[in-house]
C-alpha cells in the first residue's frame, strides 16, 4: 500500500492505559499459545474474551502509555483513517446526495473506555455510535499477522476501513435501525441481524478500496480477501476448536465476508451493498 505522501488526518486520538499480562500457566491448561488464541479470537468478533481468561495467572501489568515504539502503527492507522475521509467524502458526495461527517479514531494502549463499555485487546476493535469514535488498541497490528496469520499492510488498512464502514451506516441511519430491531429479536434473530450488518460494512470496505486511487499495490486486494477470510465465523470457531454453528454466526462466514468486500470492490458503489435485500448472504 503506498502511503508516502499521505496525509494524517486530524481524527485522531492517542490514549495510554493499563494492559493485562498472560502467563504460562492460565487455568484450564490454556499456556501462553492458548491465550494469544483467545486474544487474537477476541479481536476479530467483538466479544469481550475476558471471562475465557479469569481464574489464571493473569496479572496487572503497570500502565503504559502510547511510546514511539507505538507510533509507526499510529502513524499508519491516521494515514488510512485520512483515505476514509477523502474516499467517503466523495462517494457521500457523488453517490448519497450527501455530505460526510468523519468518526475519531482512538488509538490507545491496553485499556480505556468508551460509552459503549470498556475497551481492551479482548474486545478487539469496535465502533461506538454513542460518540461516532472507533476503537484501536496499538498492539492490533501483531495480533492480526502473528496470531491471525493475516498480515500486510492492506489487510490491517481493510480492518480500519471495516470500523469506518460502521460510522458510514451509523451516518445512514442503518446502524440505529438493526441496533433497535436486534432489541426486539430473539437471539437467534438478532445474531441473524448482526450478520447482514457486518457483511455490509465488509462490502462497504471494498467500496472505500475501490475508490482509493493510486494506493494499492500488487497482492494488496489478496491481503484484503485474506483478512475477511480469517475473521470468518466459521474459520473462528475451527480454530476455537468448536464445530462451526451457523444460528450463533455474528458477522459471517469466511466466504461470505470475502465475497461481499469483493463486491464493493467490483462494483465501487454503496447501492450494492444492501445486504437486507439480499436473499442469498
Amino acid at each position: 500500500m503506498r502511503l508516502k505522501g499521505i496525509r494524517r488526518s486530524k481524527n485522531v486520538e492517542m490514549r495510554s492505559g493499563g494492559r493485562r499480562g498472560g502467563g504460562t500457566g492460565a487455568k484450564g491448561g490454556l499456556g501462553l499459545v492458548g491465550v494469544l488464541t483467545v486474544l487474537a479470537i477476541g479481536y476479530f468478533t467483538g466479544i469481550d474474551v475476558s471471562p475465557l481468561l479469569q481464574g489464571g495467572d493473569v496479572q496487572q501489568e503497570t500502565s503504559r502509555g502510547v511510546t514511539p515504539a507505538d507510533d509507526p502503527a499510529a502513524r499508519f492507522s491516521a494515514q488510512v483513517l485520512a483515505t476514509t475521509e477523502d474516499v467517503w467524502t466523495t462517494v457521500f458526495r457523488e453517490q448519497l446526495g450527501r455530505d460526510y461527517v468523519a468518526p475519531s479514531l482512538v488509538i490507545f494502549s491496553g485499556v480505556t473506555q468508551s460509552p459503549c463499555g470498556g475497551a481492551s485487546g479482548a474486545t478487539g476493535p469496535f465502533y461506538c455510535p454513542a460518540d461516532s469514535k472507533a476503537y484501536l488498541d496499538t498492539q492490533f497490528f501483531q495480533a492480526l499477522e502473528r496470531q491471525m496469520g493475516a498480515g500486510g499492510d492492506f489487510a490491517a488498512a481493510y480492518v480500519i476501513a471495516h470500523e469506518v464502514a460502521h460510522h458510514v451506516q451509523n451516518q445512514l441511519g442503518i446502524l440505529p435501525d438493526v441496533n433497535a430491531a436486534r432489541q426486539r429479536a430473539s437471539e437467534v434473530e438478532a445474531n441473524a441481524l448482526t450478520v447482514r450488518l457486518e457483511l455490509m460494512a465488509d462490502c462497504l470496505s471494498g467500496v472505500w478500496a475501490r475508490n482509493v486511487e493510486g494506493l494499492m499495490e500488487r497482492g494488496d486486494l489478496e491481503e484484503a480477501l485474506n483478512a475477511a477470510r480469517k475473521i470468518g465465523d466459521d474459520y473462528l470457531q475451527r480454530e476455537a476448536g468448536r464445530v462451526p454453528q451457523p444460528h450463533t454466526f455474528t458477522h459471517g462466514t469466511s466466504e461470505q465476508r470475502a465475497r461481499w468486500f469483493g463486491q464493493g470492490f467490483d462494483s465501487g458503489r454503496v447501492g450494492e451493498c444492501d445486504t437486507f435485500a439480499a436473499t442469498r448472504l
